[in-house]
């Protein structure tokens, strides 16, 4: 009679089948709810940008674009007459895309650079210099975080117009030209995490604080620059109600203030929502550039932590 050999035991486990986590599969399931309520309003500008405008309203619920074509860059880009936009649906109002465009990377830009440098320069002088009442001046400044910006805006007005800076780019630029609470703020936090080592023993060597900043300072503070210049940036770039007040003309108007005036001029009577659709899809086509770039700047820069 023959009896069956028992498997050996070569001494390795076999996986054990792990349990179904339930905890993780509801985590997924909201992560990815929230992903898909994010893209949702980019994929429907999208949608509505690359649909025919007279097209829309019968097609209102359909996620596919609406009679598929690309007239609305063609009108965004000045590539299509007034007679054409209204034979595929759009309103014949006009838009001067790339003198917006151009003002307004101007006015963020220019904002932008001085802005974050003179806001560096200011955190330095509240972190790393010592003098009578800094802390006294530095709460101070930082409690006019808590004026809302409206209160401000009527004096700067005035000022402005005093000056006779309206519908020019000075005007734009001048009340965001130096220095703000908040960007002082971040980078004094970052300063104060620096070590003093290097900086004592640039003193020994006889560097003064002009060549402190610039040499010691500012090099090893490249990731919250980048992080504030982003911030900055997108601010300035999203900015609608100062430049509505000073730039009234065709020379000094932003691109924010741009396409509220092409959703208003309507000769037929309805927006050119596939117009104004595709004229913001391509606004925002800088900050996602910039974002794309910097984004792991952002990212490393968010431990504050000041050796290299």
């Amino acid at each position: 009679m023959t009896t069956l050999a028992s498997p050996k035991n070569d001494g390795r486990r076999r996986p054990l089948s792990r349990p179904f986590n339930w905890r993780r599969a509801i985590a997924l399931t909201l992560l990815a709810l929230a992903v898909a309520v994010s893209i949702l309003p980019f994929y429907w500008v999208l949608r509505t940008a690359l649909s025919s405008n007279g097209s829309l309203a019968a097609n209102s619920a359909n996620l596919l674009p609406a009679d598929f074509n690309l007239g609305a860059f063609k009108r965004v880009f000045g590539l299509q007459s007034a007679s054409e936009a209204i034979a595929e649906g759009g309103s014949g109002a006009s838009i001067n895309f790339w003198q917006y465009l151009w003002n307004s990377l101007l006015f963020s830009g220019i904002t932008t650079a001085c802005a974050v440098f003179f806001s560096s320069m200011a955190a330095y002088a509240f972190s790393r210099l010592r003098w009578k009442g800094r802390d006294a001046v530095f709460s101070l400044f930082l409690a006019t975080m808590l004026v809302p910006p409206i209160f401000t805006a009527l004096p700067n007005f005035l000022l402005i117009k005093n000056l006779g800076l309206l519908n020019s780019m000075l005007g734009l630029v001048l009340p965001y030209l130096f220095m703000t609470p908040f960007a002082i703020f971040f980078m004094r936090q970052f300063f104060l995490n620096m070590s003093r080592e290097v900086e004592e023993a640039a003193m020994l060597d006889g560097a003064k604080h002009w060549r402190i900043f610039f040499q010691i300072i500012m090099p090893n503070a490249a990731a919250p620059i980048a992080t504030l210049a982003l911030l900055t940036f997108m601010g300035q770039w999203n900015e609608y109600f100062w430049p509505l007040l000073v730039g009234t003309s065709e020379e000094s108007r932003v691109l924010t203030v741009g396409l509220g005036v092409f959703k208003s001029q309507s000769p037929q009577g309805a927006p050119d929502w596939s117009g104004l659709m595709a004229a913001t899809l391509v606004s925002a086509t800088p900050v996602l550039i910039l974002f794309a770039i910097f984004g792991k700047r952002i990212v490393n820069s968010i431990g504050f932590n000041g050796t290299k």
